[in-house]
């Protein structure tokens, strides 16, 4: 059931990210520049996202577990440190560069277009460099 339930979310994500435009990298652009012809269409997208994930964390929480019947699971760290920071600026600056972030890109795969296997390629190479860092610093 959880294989079912997972692979029907990641339909839906999917959908979503095509509806809203997300995938059109020149949309994502016209979203973050703020200081020229900003389209603030996308922040509708992400207001809707929190929308529903607030609902659901509720009703999650009052109910004690997910709608499968695991517990919930939250992260206690709050901390707002330098890898947090670092980490948030180079993913600004991809996003930023090629309109993509994680899961739009995987969504775009199937659009025939070069640019993001490429934009997937190079995130998951960056997703290996960053293990290798990480086993070197441990």
């Amino acid at each position: 059931m959880q294989l079912i339930f997972a692979g029907l979310s990641g339909i839906i994500f999917g959908l979503g990210l095509i509806l809203s435009g997300m995938t059109n990298p020149a949309k994502v652009k016209g979203f973050l520049d703020i200081t020229g012809l900003w389209d603030p269409s996308l922040a509708f997208v992400m207001g809707g996202a929190i929308l529903v994930g607030v609902f659901a964390f509720a009703l999650a929480k009052k109910r004690g577990q997910t709608i499968l019947g695991e517990s919930i699971s939250l992260p206690d760290d709050k901390q707002i440190d330098r890898k947090l920071v670092i980490g948030a600026l180079i993913f600004g600056v991809g996003w930023g560069l090629a309109g993509y972030c994680p899961g739009p890109a995987i969504a775009s795969l199937l659009s025939a277009g070069l640019q993001p296997v490429i934009f997937t390629l190079g995130m998951l190479a960056g997703i290996g460099l960053y293990k290798i860092f990480q086993s070197k610093q441990t």
